[in-house]
């Protein structure tokens, strides 16, 4: 759990899990994210992962200053610039998940899991 604000009538606490999922479907709504990726253990290949299991694909790390560190495990759409998509997602998410929490994200790490043709 994430103390957010304490103040004289109790305090708001919020599970990394609720950051995990915003800043998941934050990342859905970027332009050339086709999905995010779960990585198999077994067989090390990404399987892209449907909405409802977004969640899979992304991390959140809270450090003692309370500040974020966000990893995504991401496919891109087939002819995007890869680097243009990755910055547009770390801009978009940083802004999103700083306004929705109220904390500082102090990093945010992307890997490229794969590339899929959209249709």
């Amino acid at each position: 759990m994430t103390e957010l604000i304490e103040n004289e009538n109790g305090q708001i606490t919020l599970d990394e899990a609720v950051i995990e999922e915003f800043a998941g479907h934050a990342a859905l709504n970027c332009f050339g994210i086709v999905g995010m990726a779960a990585i198999s253990v077994r067989d090390g290949l990404a399987k892209l992962l449907n909405g409802s299991s977004v969640r899979k694909g992304v991390s959140v790390e809270v450090d003692e200053k309370r500040e974020l560190t966000v990893s995504f495990h991401i496919i891109v759409a087939y002819g995007v610039s890869i680097r243009t998509v990755v910055n547009n997602l770390i801009n978009t998410v940083k802004y999103q998940v700083e306004d929705y929490t109220n904390m500082k994200v102090k990093a945010i790490h992307v890997y490229v899991e794969g590339v899929r043709v959209i249709d």
